[in-house]
């Protein structure tokens, strides 16, 4: 499986590291064009891939190219790339609100799988949800899966919209986690804890719910009642977090990133390249 990257930024550095530390891919058919010379090279140093500043020239024997740009460069590479990609070969973009329709038409191709990973992908502990056209057959289905396994986990869904919801859930969802971390950090340092004591506390805090949580079959709220007393000083810190409104802040938070996403793909749908 010959895979090829165009762009070469964090996410598919991420991937790159992640294929072959699982052995799901082979440094020399591994390939990752950018137009920084210099970042080829690095990743040529670090990992043996093949690098390139030619996106035409990197796509021409891929049997999977990873859409890797920022957002802002797709429309350029799409125009660029529009009929050379290879006829069977599969397209897998990670690129937030670019549509299936979006990408299938500027590339004039029909293999296409839109993912939506977030930023824990970079170390191998995200979360990716993905869709995949019509046309894409069950063996790159497998392909694509195998290669977002590098990111962490993934979620495979039937229909594209569950994609505006991910990018608003899991998508943004790690700035809702450092926000709260934030926030609790601060209030430490308020109370008198020095910062990075007040910091170690937080993350273990948070790391050690987390994984309490899921070697424990109950629900978040039966968990949360166990360390509630009545009368206590969780009980009484709830009281104040409920009286703020966090449940309907956060849920408007994530409401208005849904609506902002599909906001997004509606824009970047009325400027599709060729038409």
């Amino acid at each position: 499986m010959k895979i090829a990257f165009i762009g070469s930024g964090a996410m598919a550095g991420a991937m790159i590291v992640g294929l072959l530390r699982e052995k799901l891919a082979s440094p020399e058919n591994l390939f990752a064009s950018d137009p920084r010379e210099d970042r080829g090279e690095e990743l040529r140093e670090k990992y043996g891939i093949q690098p390139f500043t030619d996106n035409i020239a990197a796509v021409e024997n891929a049997d999977v190219v990873v859409l890797s740009v920022k957002p802002q460069r797709l429309s350029g590479v799409l125009v660029e790339l529009k009929g050379k990609i290879p006829a069977d070969a599969l397209v897998l973009s990670i690129i937030a609100g670019a549509t299936i329709e979006k990408i299938g038409t500027g590339l004039r191709h029909a293999k296409i799988v839109r993912t939506m990973p977030n930023t824990p992908a970079r170390i191998g502990e995200g979360i990716t949800v993905w869709v995949a056209s019509d046309t894409v057959s069950t063996s790159q289905k497998e392909q694509a899966q195998k290669i977002l396994s590098a990111l962490g986990e993934d979620v495979f869904v039937e229909d594209e919209y569950y994609l505006d919801m991910a990018t608003a859930l899991s998508g943004t969802g790690p700035a809702y986690v450092y926000m709260f971390m934030e926030a609790m950090i601060d209030a430490g340092v308020h109370m008198g804890f020095p910062r990075r004591i007040s910091e170690k506390l937080v993350v273990q805090t948070m790391r050690g719910s987390v994984n309490f949580y899921e070697k424990n079959d109950v629900h978040v709220a039966a968990l949360r009642n166990q360390v509630t007393s009545s009368g206590g000083t969780s009980a009484e810190a709830l009281y104040y977090l409920e009286k703020a409104g966090i449940r309907t802040a956060i849920s408007r938070a994530i409401w208005a990133a849904y609506q902002r996403s599909l906001e997004l793909g509606r824009e970047k749908k009325e400027h599709v390249p060729g038409e």
